[in-house]
């Protein structure tokens, strides 16, 4: 199961003590600050936790698997998470 935003506020509005509209504001706040900052070209390092950062992806062969048909797909940004070896240790120990 997903952690949906409005749990990520919900846990964040009973474990911090906030208001949920003051939840719903610094979880929107987090995100954009993200979204910011990753559109601008600049990585997103969180501590203990990992590393979102904006890959370039270069012009590539690429096939329709419906119809079989070759293809060529364009260069595009893609996002990537790296985790942190914190949180790998944590992940791979539970």
């Amino acid at each position: 199961m997903a952690l949906a935003k409005d749990k990520l506020i919900a846990n964040l509005q009973n474990q911090v003590g906030l208001a949920k509209h003051e939840s719903r504001a610094a979880v929107d706040r987090v995100l954009e600050i993200m979204k910011k900052t990753l559109a601008s070209g600049e990585d997103v390092l969180i501590s203990c936790f990992g590393k979102f950062s904006i890959r370039q992806k270069r012009e590539r062969r690429g096939r329709n698997p419906q119809t079989k048909a070759s293809l060529m797909l364009r260069a595009r940004k893609v996002l990537v998470f790296n985790t942190s070896g914190v949180l790998r240790a944590r992940i791979n120990n539970s």
